[in-house]
């Protein structure tokens, strides 16, 4: 299954809309849960850029800085086609804070600053908060105000972006070379997005089973939970509860991210996900042989939140938070073919 034939939860939309018309039509604002200090060895920069993709501008602020691209940190990689606000930090042990004056990027620029005593980690993160526009909508309006409407109530299916598998899929084309011993002198980093690549394949094709089934915001037996809000996940335990919980978007259904061991999950999830990932046998040794453990990740996602105005007659800013590694573009493409 191609990554962009995977079924739709609500039906494929009879609306057409154009998304990245412009990169202000893509805004996005990282957010985290924890208080900066004012104090420490990194320094926090609060960073917008325009159309320019994360890697480049962690090169440029470590040129501007004086320092190894390794003391550099953020937390994730975002879209370069696009307009976001976030966080990097820059480890200067016992020097002083470069001259802001001196950054001068037409495309790039530094809203405020702060010290911490930690570096930024990778998916540090609480969630991301989304402002896009869609414009040039054509076909029935009030399909797309009950689209959204049922997104802002049930959420969507939480399958990886097309972005994750690169352009033509080519990230699945490199993990199978890496799986059969091509690639031998890989960057760590070009190692682990073949990795990622691969393991968010089997995980959207999981979810699209359970979207084909009609399951993927219920409970089936067997099912392994994870909290709303949370990363943590347990098995299902028989408890009476569990079917309307998820129901009340308390917890949602999981699927596998594949690694090393035994599905956790049982019963009838455990014969699903078998069912999808039997055909994949040389995809699952080369993960566990890796050193990749037995992960879970929800099967739904509920933009929080979620509002929506039209801003002119045929375009439409909708705005939500998603939690950290979730995709806006999973919320679009339920809502219009853009």
């Amino acid at each position: 299954m191609h990554c962009t034939r995977l079924p739709y939860a609500y039906g494929k939309p009879n609306i057409s809309a154009k998304l990245k018309s412009q990169n202000q039509d893509f805004i996005v604002e990282e957010q985290i849960a924890f208080e900066l200090s004012g104090e420490g060895e990194h320094l926090w920069l609060w960073l917008e850029k325009d159309g320019e993709n994360t890697d480049w501008v962690a090169q440029q602020l470590a040129k501007w800085a004086g320092i190894k691209l390794r003391d550099i940190g953020y937390a994730g990689l975002k879209d370069r086609h696009a307009v976001t606000r976030q966080w990097f930090s820059l480890y200067l042990p016992g020097k002083a804070d470069p001259d802001l004056q001196s950054f001068k990027f037409d495309s790039m620029r530094i809203l405020k600053t702060t010290r911490h005593q930690r570096k930024l980690q990778t998916g540090g993160l609480s969630g991301n908060r989304f402002i896009l526009t869609l414009r040039e909508i054509s076909g029935d309006k009030d399909e797309l105000e009950t689209r959204l409407k049922q997104i802002q109530q049930q959420g969507v299916p939480n399958y990886f972006g097309v972005q994750r598998f690169g352009r033509n899929e080519n990230n699945l084309v490199m993990a199978q070379r890496l799986f059969d011993g091509e690639l031998t002198r890989l960057k760590p980093a070009q190692r682990s997005l073949y990795i990622s690549a691969a393991r968010s394949y089997l995980f959207n094709l999981i979810v699209a089973k359970r979207v084909e089934q009609g399951c993927w915001n219920s409970a089936l037996a067997g099912d392994v939970f994870q909290l709303e809000g949370s990363d943590k996940w347990f098995v299902d335990d028989g408890s009476a509860d569990l079917a309307q919980r998820v129901i009340e978007l308390d917890i949602h259904p999981t699927a596998a991210m594949v690694g090393a061991g035994d599905l956790p999950s049982q019963h009838h999830t455990q014969q699903l996900e078998q069912s999808v990932l039997h055909p994949n046998q040389a995809w699952l040794s080369a993960l566990a042989e890796m050193g990749l453990k037995q992960d879970r990740r929800a099967t739904r996602v509920l933009p929080q939140a979620m509002c929506w105005e039209w801003v002119a007659k045929d375009a439409i800013q909708i705005r939500f938070g998603l939690r950290p590694g979730s995709y806006a573009t999973a919320v679009i493409r339920e809502s219009a073919n853009s």
